[in-house]
């Protein structure tokens, strides 16, 4: 993870991190949090002071980083079919979520789906502004990384609760969050939308923010940087579907087959 994406992704300055790789810094707890956060590493596990974890889940922990992130995604669902861990089956879940980064197709095929289903469909990102009356960058600002992440978390816990079915499309980095990403696996059924960089790029573009344009170069390798940095956890939902050089009737057709399959 480079040290500019950790840097937006936690909310604190390049110049800070650059302190604290240098062993110069002295962060205050907070500043630990949002690190640990931005990286999807319990920051509970920086400050513990309980008795170490027992041999098998040492083994256990030692074994999975060794895994790839296919093999992590199918490791997680024989522990769940095995230990009977699943609440509920993919097929009955009412809840459809879709992770992933901006320009993968998100929102235009959670709205197709929720028309299909008759269901809502919910922007999460919207919804958090609207409950907290602020807009994103007002919350960054005021909270920081891990304050957005937590009123994300109640946000979409006030969807689950209020409404019996939903289609949800949720921010790019809400499946690094190390809390709401077991959230949504149990509660929902969760798909990866992904495309190629340069598509992600490009649809960006076509939706009228014209930013990446002025840096395409830093631009297109901060993405991918990202992309790589978030690939683990994206890989941990249900159902993958790559829109790259599909059309919208195609995606959908193809989204449609993967939720029917299961």
């Amino acid at each position: 993870m480079t040290r500019n994406a950790l840097a937006a992704d936690s909310g604190v300055s390049l110049r800070f991190l650059a302190q604290l790789e240098g062993g110069q810094g002295n962060p205050s707890i907070l500043v630990l949090r949002r690190i640990a956060s931005a990286m999807g590493f319990p920051p509970d596990d920086l400050l513990s002071e309980g008795p170490p974890p027992a041999i098998d889940r040492i083994l256990l922990m030692q074994m999975l980083k060794r895994l790839s992130g296919d093999d992590i995604a199918k490791a997680r669902r024989l522990l769940t079919q095995h230990l009977g861990l699943a609440a509920v089956s993919a097929a009955k879940k009412p809840y459809v979520t879709l992770i992933g980064l901006r320009g993968a197709g998100k929102t235009t095929l959670g709205r197709r789906l929720a028309n299909h289903r008759g269901v809502p469909f919910f922007e999460l990102d919207r919804e958090v502004e609207r409950d907290y009356g602020a807009t994103i960058g007002e919350i960054l600002q005021l909270h920081g990384q891990p304050g957005y992440r937590r009123f994300e978390r109640d946000s979409l816990q006030a969807v689950l609760s209020k409404h019996p079915a939903a289609i949800i499309e949720t921010g790019g980095g809400l499946a690094a969050d190390p809390e709401t990403l077991p959230l949504l696996l149990e509660r929902s059924v969760a798909v990866w939308v992904r495309a190629a960089p340069e598509e992600h790029m490009q649809r960006v573009i076509d939706q009228g923010d014209l930013r990446p344009m002025a840096r395409s170069r830093e631009a297109m390798r901060e993405l991918k940087n990202i992309l790589n940095a978030r690939e683990p956890f994206y890989r941990q939902a249900h159902l993958h579907l790559t829109t790259s050089g599909r059309t919208v009737d195609q995606s959908f057709k193809e989204l449609l087959e993967l939720l029917e399959r299961g």
